[in-house]
Order: C-alpha cells, then structure tokens, then sequence
C-alpha cells in the first residue's frame, strides 16, 4: 500500500482555487479510496497504481478548463501495510502520550 499526499493548482484562475479543489475532492471522494483533506492539500491511501491513476484524472479534470495546473505529490510506499492514514499519528500520539491536533 502506499500514501499519497499531494496538492493540485491551477494558475492563471485567480486567487481563490477551492472551486478546482471542490472538483478534484469529488474524484477522490467517489474513488472510494480512504482519504484525509488538510488545508494545504489531500492525503490518499491506496495500491500505488490506483493513487497514480486518480492523481491522473485529478489532472484532466482541471486541464478542462485550466492551461496551466501545478502538482506537488510525495508518494510513500510500505509493503504489506495498510491503514497508514491514521496509523502515523496514532503511533506519534503513543509517544506523545497525549492526543494532537487533527
């Protein structure tokens, strides 16, 4: 299994992109893919094959309609792991001994 955080922008639209983000949300979303959304861009947990392929379809969905998209995407991959989303803070919580901001 692998996590995919990434960001998608498109520029030249204007200051205000959450009508492009609300887009690509809704092709994650409906992935069925377990997934976070941060304020800084999405994180997504799948087979790395399916992450690359969504991270693909976010990029056409905005290509529609936007010349110019940015993508910062890092990707970790773990074999036979899953359930990293939450497992990452959990594990960092343990040590903490107390529960962080989500």
């Amino acid at each position: 299994m692998s996590l995919l955080d990434f960001s998608i922008v498109p520029l030249g639209v204007g200051e205000s992109v959450s009508l492009y983000v609300a887009r690509c949300v809704d092709l994650i979303d409906r992935s069925g893919l377990d997934y976070r959304l941060h304020a800084m861009g999405t994180e997504v947990e799948g087979e790395t094959s399916e992450l690359l392929d969504l991270l693909g379809r976010c990029i056409e969905a905005l290509a529609q309609d936007c010349d110019r998209i940015s993508v910062t995407a890092k990707l970790d991959y773990r074999k036979g792991h899953s359930g990293s989303l939450r497992a990452k803070v959990d594990s960092v919580e343990q040590k903490l001994g107390r529960a962080v901001r989500k």
